[in-house]
């Protein structure tokens, strides 16, 4: 095997699209899409802030108490 012997991929339109609908119904995870396809999750994540479906993006929640502020500020 040589050192330039990558594969790249190019998906169309469509199929970018068609990832994003199905996230969107809820039919499968972001992780199940990946290992379904054999797409990279950042790939998935870039196709989400193109089309500007930040609903799709994974959210944190912090959930802090009065007793662990105070522990962290001392």
């Amino acid at each position: 095997m040589y050192k330039n012997d990558k594969v790249i991929r190019r998906y169309s339109e469509p199929f970018k699209l068609k990832i994003l609908a199905e996230l969107t119904t809820g039919k499968h995870t972001k992780s199940e899409l990946c290992k379904l396809y054999s797409i990279a999750p950042t790939t998935v994540n870039v196709w989400i802030k193109k089309y500007n479906r930040k609903d799709l993006m994974n959210t944190r929640v912090k959930v802090e108490t009065k007793d662990e502020i105070s522990r962290i500020k001392a």
